[in-house]
C-alpha cells in the first residue's frame, strides 16, 4: 500500500466511477483498476462493489475510506510540519474561499503575501462557505474565508471585510434614472439571483412577502450575474465593490435600497485547537493587518461612472 493507491481509492469512492476517478488522478482506467486490485489483495477484502458503471464502497471499503482520509491528512500535516522548521515560511498554504472573494477581496492580499513569502505555494480551494467550513473543521484546509455569521465551537473567527449590498441594474434599465429604490419597486422587475449561499438566503427572506416575484435566472457566480445584468436580462442585489468595473464603464448603475440595510460580511476562519504551520500564521497576520484597508477600499469604490478606484489584479481558480 502507498499514498498514491489511497488517493486513487478515495477518488473512486467519491466519484463512484473508475473512469472519472482516473481523470481526476491522471491515470487510465486500467491503471486505476490495478491499484484497487492491489489494495484488495493487501487487505484481503473486497473494497468496492461494481454494478454496471456504478461503484460503491463495501462495508470494509467504508472503513478504509475513513482511515485513508486520515492518513492523507496526517501525511500532509507532517510534510508541512517538517517544512515549518525553517525561520522563513515555506511549503503550501491551503486556503478556501468562494469565487467572488477570490476575485474581488483577496487579490492584493495574495500579491503581498507572495512578495513577502515567495517560498510558499498558495493552494486555493474554491467553493461555497459551507464547504469551506467543513474543510477547515476537518483539517484539510489551513484557513478559510467565509460569510458571517459563523457558529462553530472548533473555529476561531476573525471579521475581515464588510460591504453593502446594493441593487445593480443595466444603464438601459428604467430604474437607472433613480438613486435609490424600494424593495417593492425591485420586486416588479425580473430578478437574477445567486443559486445558493448566504446572500441568497438573505434575498429569499427579503422577498418572501412578494408572491408574484419573477426570478428570471439563478446563477452560480457573481461574474455571470453581472454579465446578465449588464445585458438587461434582469436586476440583482450585489456587494457594491464587486460591480466596480461595470459602474465605472457606464454599463451599469448601483442603487441604494430604501428602508433596509443589507451587508455582506466575511470572516477569516481557522481551527482554534490546532497548531498551524508558519505559512498559515503568516497569512493570518497579514490579512488581519490588511483588513481595515479591505473594507475601506470597498467603501471607496465608485457608485457612478465619475468615481475612481483601483482594479483587482488576480483571478480566482478552482483547486
Amino acid at each position: 500500500m502507498d499514498f498514491d493507491q489511497l488517493t486513487t481509492f478515495i477518488e473512486v469512492v467519491k466519484l463512484g466511477n473508475f473512469s472519472r476517478a482516473g481523470q481526476k488522478v491522471y491515470r487510465s482506467q486500467s491503471a486505476v483498476s490495478a491499484q484497487i486490485r492491489q489494495l484488495e489483495q493487501e487487505y484481503g477484502e473486497r473494497l468496492l462493489d461494481r454494478s454496471g458503471k456504478t461503484v460503491r464502497a463495501t462495508p470494509a471499503g467504508q472503513v478504509l475510506f475513513e482511515y485513508a482520509n486520515r492518513l492523507l491528512t496526517l501525511r500532509s500535516e507532517s510534510m508541512r510540519a517538517v517544512a515549518d522548521q525553517g525561520k522563513t515560511p515555506r511549503g503550501v498554504l491551503a486556503i478556501g474561499a468562494n469565487e467572488a472573494t477570490c476575485l474581488y477581496v483577496l487579490p492584493e492580499v495574495f500579491a503581498e503575501y507572495s512578495r513577502r513569502f515567495p517560498q510558499v505555494q498558495i493552494s486555493v480551494y474554491r467553493n461555497f462557505s459551507r464547504k469551506i467550513l467543513q474543510r477547515v473543521e476537518e483539517g484539510s484546509l489551513d484557513v478559510g474565508v467565509a460569510s458571517l455569521p459563523i457558529k462553530s465551537p472548533s473555529l476561531k473567527v476573525q471579521p475581515i471585510f464588510r460591504d453593502r449590498l446594493m441593487l445593480m441594474v443595466s444603464a438601459r434599465n428604467p430604474l437607472a434614472q433613480h438613486d435609490s429604490v424600494s424593495v417593492n419597486q425591485i420586486a416588479q422587475y425580473p430578478l437574477i439571483l445567486p443559486k445558493t449561499g448566504y446572500t441568497r438566503q438573505m434575498l429569499d427572506k427579503l422577498f418572501r412577502p412578494y408572491d408574484s416575484l419573477q426570478v428570471t435566472m439563478e446563477l452560480p457566480s457573481v461574474g455571470m450575474i453581472k454579465s446578465f445584468v449588464v445585458a438587461d436580462v434582469g436586476v440583482s442585489l450585489i456587494s457594491s465593490s464587486f460591480a466596480h468595473d461595470e459602474v465605472r464603464s457606464g454599463e451599469a448603475k448601483l442603487l441604494a435600497i430604501e428602508d433596509v440595510d443589507l451587508w455582506r460580511e466575511l470572516g477569516l476562519i481557522y481551527r482554534a485547537d490546532r497548531t498551524l504551520p508558519r505559512a498559515a500564521t503568516a497569512f493570518i497576520e497579514l490579512i488581519l493587518e490588511r483588513a481595515p484597508d479591505l473594507t475601506r477600499h470597498a467603501a471607496a469604490k465608485p457608485a457612478s461612472k465619475d468615481g475612481s478606484g483601483s482594479r483587482n489584479k488576480l483571478s480566482a481558480r478552482t483547486s
